[in-house]
């Protein structure tokens, strides 16, 4: 979709066509089905954007929920966006700064994940994008949601952006190249050294980045910040100019938060019970503030596994009742497992090598009873651990 197609789908015809395009996927027409009908009354490449605009309005339903009935999205733009509960937890914290003052840039702002999330908290909001498209559709979606008077949208080069004269930075550098989604900061658009060169001359910043980023991208002095959504690490964020440096883990939509403490944690053999840290406290190097929590320790120092004798709610960590600990050996899990006539397995691998998909077809499983298999690795040796999950936290 153009520029010039997209601008037609606000014009009033334009808006008639998505509203028709619409319910005709909504009625459970096919592709094909639904370009014929609405080729019938409305010109070809219209009919050709309203498909797409729903039927990406239907996909966005999973991230934005209510809001994306009267979005607008490109593929692309849809996927990078940040989802809303984390956009506002960071909103959340900008706001709360308030000595920082309250207006925020937002450069490389794709389709305006981040800034309806700050212009919803308050915050006045200046975003740039260097694509033409994505500004329109940015600035449609704040005019769509009510928020145009505290979004201003504009097409301009981020690494040109001047963030001195605002009290925040918010960068959300595009992470995919030609060849599909890149996980090196240097090959970030805007390059990391240009995003670098604008937190230096901004009062304070919050970058979004890739759960994934190494370490030694991290500007000394920063807050790394990994964000969990219901117990999947969606995305980290560095923050500067906002108090103390660090690592933090915080889980959403509880806010939940977790920094370090110093914490050490001890190694030692598999007990009663078995903690799965959350993905964002592994991130953040946590993990042994988490063993504090349950009063537990590593079932081996390099595996993000916690063993503990006591039973203690967290919602940092699953817990799983451990029944069986064994070397890993297929014909010994098969028979056993064969034995307990389980038919149902959750497997779960932390410093595994195994297949998991190949191990599920190799078991031929049979029975109605259900376990979970961990597959871990204790003191270089691979070890499978039968569990069920604790559903009860009683005792």
């Amino acid at each position: 979709m153009d520029l010039d197609a997209f601008r037609t789908l606000l014009t009033p015809t334009g808006r008639g066509a998505l509203d028709e395009a619409v319910k005709i996927l909504a009625d459970g027409a096919d592709p094909v089905a639904a370009a014929s009908a609405l080729r019938r009354s409305h010109p070809a490449d219209l009919a050709a954007a309203a498909l797409t605009q729903a039927s990406l309005r239907r996909r966005a339903e999973a991230k934005f929920g209510p809001d994306a009935a009267v979005m607008y999205f490109t593929p692309h733009g849809l996927e990078q966006a940040t989802r809303p509960e984390v956009a506002a937890h960071r909103a959340a914290r900008i706001r709360a700064a308030g000595e920082l003052g309250p207006a925020v840039l937002d450069v490389c702002c794709g389709i305006g994940g981040d800034l309806l999330a700050l212009a919803r908290a308050g915050c006045p909001v200046d975003a740039v994008d260097l694509d033409p498209l994505t500004v329109e559709i940015a600035r449609a979606n704040a005019a769509a949601l009510g928020l145009s008077c505290l979004a201003d949208v504009r097409t301009g080069d981020a690494a040109l952006a001047d963030p001195g004269g605002y009290g925040l930075l918010f960068a959300d550098p595009a992470r995919r190249g030609a060849r599909g989604r890149t996980f090196d900061p240097m090959a970030y658009s805007p390059t990391w050294p240009v995003v670098l060169d604008l937190v230096a001359r901004a009062p304070a910043a919050c970058l979004k980045v890739a759960p994934g980023i190494p370490y030694e991208f991290i500007p000394e002095g920063a807050e790394a910040e990994w964000v969990s959504y219901r117990g999947e690490v969606k995305e980290a964020a560095i923050w500067t100019g906002m108090g103390p440096g660090g690592r933090r883990a915080t889980l959403l939509p509880s806010g939940a938060t977790l920094t370090a403490s110093g914490a050490e944690a001890e190694t030692g053999p598999v007990s009663r019970y078995l903690y799965e840290p959350d993905g964002a406290a592994v991130r953040a190097h946590l993990v042994a503030e988490v063993a504090a929590l349950v009063s537990g320790r590593l079932v081996d120092p390099r595996i993000a596994y916690i063993t503990s004798d006591r039973l203690v709610r967290t919602e940092w960590a699953p817990c799983y009742e451990v029944t069986d600990v064994m070397p890993f050996s297929l014909k010994r899990l098969r028979a056993v497992l064969r034995e307990r006539r389980v038919g149902v397995v959750t497997i779960k691998k932390r410093g595994s090598a195994v297949d998991v998909e190949r191990l599920r077809k190799d078991l031929r499983l049979s029975g109605d009873n259900s376990v979970v298999i961990v597959l871990t690795r204790i003191e270089e040796r691979p070890f499978a651990l039968l569990c069920q999950p604790v559903t009860s936290t009683n005792g």
